[in-house]
């Protein structure tokens, strides 16, 4: 199993509000991998966040954003899945994004994603401007971890975990990819 060969801290974030969504299926997935030399810690309610206001970024920070962001500065890698809505990323992830970038937990973090959609073609502008953000708040995007892993209802248990194995495999093999040797 994955957690054999890997090992680090990662943070997996799904930008999707939906419980049930095929996003937060593989950001819990990802989590079951924890054990031994792998930690893994997830940010699966972006919804929890207040609408960013710069007037409000600087101590105290809302517990919930200093919660996010003492999790980033944790993680040694971090590991995004977000749907796209009308071509870009959803509202509550961009402003869970906008928080980030007040402080520098990103900057120098290798960063990657998974468009989880059945269609390939779907996700590209989420994925655009993902990479705008990362690129302003100086995240090392990890090209070889960022990957089409289409996920459908079918392949996610009664746990939510996904089950097939092709597909696990591959979600192993992203996880290698972005955290640091």
């Amino acid at each position: 199993m994955l957690t054999d060969s890997a090992a680090g801290r990662l943070l997996v974030i799904s930008g999707s509000t939906r419980s049930e969504s095929a996003n937060s299926a593989l950001c819990r997935t990802v989590m079951s991998f924890a054990s031994g030399e792998l930690i893994v810690d997830g940010v699966l309610d972006v919804a929890m966040l207040p609408h960013f206001n710069p007037d409000d970024d600087h101590e105290p920070l809302p517990a919930t954003v200093s919660a996010l962001r003492s999790a980033i500065a944790a993680a040694d890698a971090v590991l995004f899945c977000s749907p796209e809505y009308a071509g870009t990323l959803p509202g509550s992830f961009k402003n869970l994004l906008d928080w980030t970038v007040g402080g520098n937990e990103l900057t120098g973090k290798p960063v990657a994603w998974v468009k989880v959609a059945p269609d390939a073609r779907r996700g590209e502008g989420a994925h655009a401007t993902l990479a705008t953000v990362l690129g302003y708040v100086q995240a090392v995007v990890v090209d070889d971890a960022c990957r089409h892993i289409p996920v459908t209802s079918e392949l996610i248990g009664p746990d939510g975990l996904i089950t097939d194995a092709v597909t696990l495999r591959a979600i192993e093999e992203t996880v290698r990819a972005v955290l640091p040797a």
